[in-house]
């Protein structure tokens, strides 16, 4: 999660989150049913009521969108994929899903899981309506989260990658095709296409005097359309990346320090003098560990002297690492996955070098500098 992520609770050792962001929007809908929705529909409450429902409503509504993403979290976890966690924001929630599925059929289930539980919960919703009829407070509740569940199933299920519908569509041709890169352009096109619909269909409603909708549908057809691009981006970066390996990028010239050298000797010696920000920690002849700034960091400055960059280290056993032989796009992923910006490069036993994030980006700038 970012680091200004609300962290909330784990379910299925899934970190759930809250982005600053869901709070002006959960306010956002809150107002809308307050103010609108609910007096339109029962005109006879009081302010209170319609403000208590509206509240109720919101918090029940964002548990729907958190269960539409664990429905895919779940799945992926059923697939062995690891889910990294689930962030509720101002478009409702992401699930940090950190690699692809393996098979067409993997990812299209994944994919429909989430409007599949929309889907169940319109259905269930819509059970508690017809039971709550004469109670209008909930039966106020069931009657939106029924229509508002369909509705994010329905919204979801639009072919407009990386829409779940999108996802579901490049599975069914990833099938066909059995190729997972053209199936993904093909998915992307799709998509940049419907956003543009979405874009001219806002544009002409507001042309007709319809502004509400109008600027509300151009906005999810911008939304899509730069969501795609992000995806067309990073198909062309994995396109780009495909061949290489690790080995080809790796920093040699690994900086090597005694484990027994104290902080201060360590900041001296090698990081205001050399300029290294990690430093491979050695016992002998033996790689023991891994001293960064982010270590150095947890010890007040004045027990640099008596610490030794043994105590603060993070274990070799403890160190992701890769090998030379990795391709550059499987790095680059496990450094995501794992939330490392650097990982020491080891074959059999031995360091063979240092792989950094910022050596891939410019490894990779290189490449786009070259295909001109």
């Amino acid at each position: 999660m970012k680091n200004n992520t609300i962290r909330l609770f784990q379910i299925s050792g899934i970190p759930i989150g809250l982005d600053p962001s869901w709070f002006l929007v959960f306010a956002l809908i809150t107002w809308v049913l307050a103010i609108s929705y609910f007096p339109t529909e029962f005109s006879q409450w009081t302010r209170l009521q319609y403000w208590s429902v509206a509240a109720v409503t919101s918090i029940f509504f964002f548990a729907c969108v958190l269960l539409h993403e664990l429905g895919h979290s779940i799945v992926a976890l059923r697939y062995k994929l690891q889910v990294k966690s689930i962030t509720m924001y101002i478009f409702g929630g992401i699930s940090q899903i950190t690699s692809e599925p393996n098979n067409a059929l993997a990812e299209f289930v994944i994919a429909f899981a989430g409007p599949f539980t929309s889907l169940l919960l319109a259905g269930i919703f819509y059970l508690l309506e017809l039971l709550f009829k004469g109670i209008a407070p909930i039966f106020a509740m069931t009657k939106y989260l029924a229509l508002i569940n369909l509705t994010l199933a329905i919204f979801n299920l639009i072919p407009g990658f990386p829409l779940d519908g999108g996802r579901v569509f490049r599975a069914i041709v990833w099938g066909i095709s059995h190729n997972l890169r053209r199936a993904t352009e093909i998915a992307i096109l799709l998509g940049r296409a419907i956003a543009f619909i979405f874009i001219l269909l806002g544009v002409w409603l507001i042309f007709r005097g319809n502004w509400t909708n109008g600027l509300w549908i151009a906005f999810i057809g911008w939304f899509l359309e730069n969501a795609a691009l992000g995806q067309q981006q990073q198909q062309r970066m994995h396109a780009l990346l495909a061949g290489h390996t690790v080995e080809q990028v790796m920093s040699q010239s690994c900086v090597m320090a005694p484990s027994d050298l104290t902080l201060q000797e360590l900041v001296d010696q090698f990081i205001l003098e050399k300029g290294q920000r990690c430093l491979i920690l050695m016992r002998g002849e033996n790689v023991v560990g891994l001293a960064t700034l982010h270590n150095i960091r947890t010890i007040p400055r004045e027990r640099w002297g008596t610490t030794t960059a043994a105590d603060v280290m993070t274990p070799i056993s403890e160190v992701k690492r890769t090998s030379p032989d990795v391709g550059l796009e499987q790095a680059l992923e496990q450094m995501g996955t794992d939330g490392v910006n650097q990982m020491p490069v080891m074959k059999d036993g031995q360091i063979e070098g240092m792989l950094r994030r910022e050596d891939i980006i410019n490894y990779l700038k290189l490449l786009q500098n070259l295909e001109k």
